[in-house]
């Protein structure tokens, strides 16, 4: 497929043009040889790939952004798209094939390609669909960027992690699934919106399962510092558990509800994606509930499974997982996540 990249050989036969359109200054001396270039890779140009390109660019996280996709003519015309906003934009060169040779030396690739959710279906159900397109994906990626992260969007995404990590071989710090990152930012907002205050006031975690077997942890929400469930305790204010578990089920349901809506998902796991990536190409070690491989801790045994957990991110990828308080309950409903992940991982063969 033919790439358009930037290039100063704009003159009668490829002339350079450069040294004739800029004169030096006296004194100065040659450009370093020190070049610091960051360069991420998006794998599927469709809408959510392309929203998370969009905020790539507008966040200015990368000096050049690589589009991969099976589709050329869809692929070149999303490049030439983003292409001629360039006066609008940071400086980033952008890229587009359908050849993974292309990604080449990348620090950080995002997979978003698979088969899109369709409307009641569980996120479970979308596996063998993807697992087969897998195979043709993260074995180049691993060969043309042995160095690369690994960013995993496509659905089911944490057993999609951990088939990217069986692909690539790559260590577990350096493969991470999106996970629960959106459905904590989605349950933020409604806790925030019930106590009427800024969602960035709110510490709250959805862990384990992207999806219908997921731990919501209350024991450790606070607003402003404040833990809720003690403070309520402590001030004999009563509340309902039903009420939690509502909240809860509605943070579930919401990705079903913007597809049954507009058709499917994509701004809000563009910027989760891009908040991702900041952390980690800036090694802004935050913390993030991302999908990361979680045998050995909080209980979670019986084999080799990517769920959520709280983790600090940075340039190495995964730097830890933060040591959040469990109440029991929440422990035992997060090894069930984890066998419900396990079970489905049985079938693979991997």
């Amino acid at each position: 497929m033919h790439k358009s990249t930037s290039a100063s050989s704009l003159g009668p036969g490829g002339l350079d043009l450069t040294q004739a359109f800029f004169k030096p200054i006296h004194g100065a001396a040659p450009p370093s040889s020190y070049n610091r270039h960051t360069k991420i890779s998006v794998i599927g140009a469709g809408n959510v790939g392309m929203a998370i390109a969009q905020t790539i660019l507008t966040q200015d996280l990368a000096d050049e952004l690589v589009l991969v996709d099976a589709i050329p003519d869809k692929l070149r015309g999303e490049m030439l798209d983003l292409q001629h906003a360039a006066a609008f934009l940071p400086r980033t060169k952008i890229k587009a094939s359908v050849d993974y040779a292309v990604t080449s030396d990348s620090d950080l690739c995002i997979v978003t390609a698979g088969a899109r959710q369709i409307h009641g279906e569980s996120r479970l159900n979308l596996l063998q669909r993807n697992v087969a397109l897998f195979r043709k994906i993260i074995p180049p990626l691993a060969k043309y960027s042995p160095e690369t992260i690994l960013l995993i969007v496509s659905n089911p995404v944490d057993v999609l992690t951990y088939v990217a990590w069986k692909l690539s071989g790559f260590p577990s710090n350096r493969v991470i699934g999106s996970g629960t990152n959106l459905d904590s930012s989605r349950f933020r907002f409604l806790i925030a919106d019930h106590l009427d205050v800024n969602a960035q006031d709110v510490q709250a975690y959805i862990v384990g399962e992207h999806g219908d077997s997921s731990v919501a942890l209350w024991s450790s929400i606070s607003v402003g510092g404040v833990p809720v469930l003690s403070f309520l305790e402590k001030q004999q204010i009563a509340y309902e558990k039903e009420t939690l578990e509502s909240i809860h089920k509605t943070v579930v349901d919401s990705a079903y509800e913007v597809i049954s809506l507009k058709g499917y998902t994509s701004w809000a796991i563009g910027y989760s994606a891009a908040g991702l990536a900041r952390s980690i190409l800036r090694d802004q070690r935050s913390i993030h509930p991302v999908s990361v491989l979680a045998k050995g801790l909080y209980g979670v045994d019986g084999g080799d499974v990517f769920l959520s957990l709280p983790a600090q991110l940075g340039r190495s990828g995964v730097l830890g997982v933060t040591n959040v308080h469990l109440t029991d309950e929440e422990e035992q409903k997060l090894r069930d996540s984890a066998k419900t992940i396990l079970e489905v991982q049985s079938q693979l063969g991997l």
